[in-house]
């Protein structure tokens, strides 16, 4: 998951002095769609030594290619719709765990502003994702062996899975359901039912349920 030198290169943006391993954080960055993401985050998902992640990131900060901000790292928008246009699919499994209608008052900004930058059960906090049309809240298991994401589109939520090392289903499984019980307390707080219909997945196919 390489991304050449050149093609990384944008006009108007002076040449940067990138190693390869800092184009594939840089692909990897792409492929995500980050908008914002965290050094613990990152660190345990693509399994770097601390201190090789920090010079990667120091290099990539230092060429204005990420900026250091309360909340964690963020991409320069210009350069984050370039890394998107030359990102690679790395081909790692991806399963649709939850899916489920959200009431007209549990907003996107509603589980963003809840739910970014929080660690609970399985879960650490690893970035956000965001395009016309998705929202992405990412965490990634601990042992950094699934990546977990929260995908709200329109009035539907996502949670699904990456299977990173392995396919440890009952670890996404688990670690899902950590996060749908965060989320439906903010259903709660709100007074309305959390969803409609209950979409869920099994070895045996997909179940739709009423709520």
């Amino acid at each position: 998951m390489i991304i050449p030198l050149l093609d990384v290169a944008l006009q108007g943006y002076p040449d940067w002095s990138l190693s390869e391993r800092d184009v594939d954080v840089l692909a990897f960055l792409g492929e995500e769609e980050f908008q914002i993401f965290t050094f613990e985050g990152l660190k345990r998902r693509l399994c770097l030594h601390p201190e090789t992640l920090s010079r990667i990131l120091d290099r990539l900060e230092s060429e204005g290619i990420v900026k250091k901000s309360s909340h964690g790292y963020t991409v320069t928008k210009e350069i984050a719709k370039h890394l998107r246009h030359h990102a690679n699919n790395s081909g790692e499994s991806r399963a649709v765990l939850l899916q489920t209608f959200l009431p007209s008052d549990m907003t996107a900004e509603l589980i963003v502003s809840n739910l970014r930058g929080r660690w609970f059960g399985l879960l650490r906090w690893l970035g956000l994702a965001e395009n016309a049309d998705v929202i992405a809240l990412k965490w990634v298991t601990e042992d950094g062996d699934v990546q977990v994401d929260a995908k709200i589109t329109m009035n539907t939520l996502t949670i699904e899975a990456k299977f990173l090392r392995g396919f440890n289903q009952d670890l996404a499984l688990k670690a899902a359901y950590q996060l749908m019980t965060h989320i439906s307390k903010l259903s709660e707080r709100s007074h309305s039912p959390m969803a409609r219909h209950v979409g869920y997945f099994s070895h045996s196919g997909y179940f739709f349920m009423p709520a």
